[in-house]
């Protein structure tokens, strides 16, 4: 009987590029066969979509190991546009960060990271990868770094041994230094999902889709994903 790989590694996996990048470096770090991948669909607009991704994602970084959980609390808070059908997804403004928008959900990375901490535990892991980012970004609170050294902290205090670390090897990048870094790491972009609205074809005026063309056209690429086209975005 052949004794599988011990986990060393768990990626918060939500299917967008950030992510995507965040498990491509961790397999790279650790090899596919000691990284685990956790979805949580949380009655967001593109659950489905999400999912689809997160599948296609693993399978392409050989990611065998995977979890998908399912949290009510969020959809049932509601508060955002991703979790709230009442309320719209709005198109981006000219200038993004400059204030929280609708579609923050609130405390949502505490949740998934709850969740990817009790899991390691249970694997015996001892890191966990998240694709937060504050450069370039909505500028959402639970993005900060300030934030994850806080919930370490947490999780030192708040397990059985107290090593497990939470890792962002992407937050002080820029969404452009992201897409290049993931280029270098073949990470599989054509698979991913990013826009808040839509599931079929990405919407390209919501701010997560104005982000990411925003960050492949300042890296002088061109995004593999579908977008409507140009005169039906408005």
């Amino acid at each position: 009987m052949v004794k599988s790989a011990p986990i060393r590694a768990v990626v918060v996996l939500s299917g967008g590029m950030d992510s995507t990048v965040c498990a491509a470096l961790a397999v790279r770090k650790h090899g596919p066969e000691a990284v685990a991948a956790l979805h949580v669909d949380y009655g967001q607009r593109t659950e489905d979509r999400e999912r689809q991704a997160f599948e296609a994602i693993c399978e392409r970084l050989g990611i065998a190991r995977r979890l998908i959980v399912q949290n009510q609390a969020l959809s049932q808070i509601g508060g955002s546009a991703l979790t709230d059908s009442a309320l719209p997804v709005p198109e981006a403004g000219l200038e993004i960060g400059n204030k929280i928008p609708i579609t923050y959900v609130p405390f949502r990375n505490a949740h998934f990271l709850s969740v990817a901490v009790s899991w390691a535990e249970v694997l015996g892991a001892d890191t966990i990868y998240i694709g937060a980012v504050q450069q370039d970004s909505s500028g959402y609170p639970d993005c900060r770094p300030s934030y994850y050294e806080a919930f370490n902290e947490v999780i030192h205090q708040g397990t059985k041994e107290g090593k497990i670390r939470i890792l962002t090897p992407l937050i002080t990048l820029k969404k452009a230094e992201i897409v290049q870094l993931g280029l270098e790491l073949a990470a599989p972009f054509d698979l991913t999902w990013s826009c808040y609205s839509r599931e079929d074809t990405a919407c390209g005026v919501c701010e997560s889709c104005v982000l990411r063309l925003r960050a492949f056209a300042a890296a002088g690429t061109v995004d593999p994903i579908p977008y409507l086209p140009q005169a039906a975005r408005r």
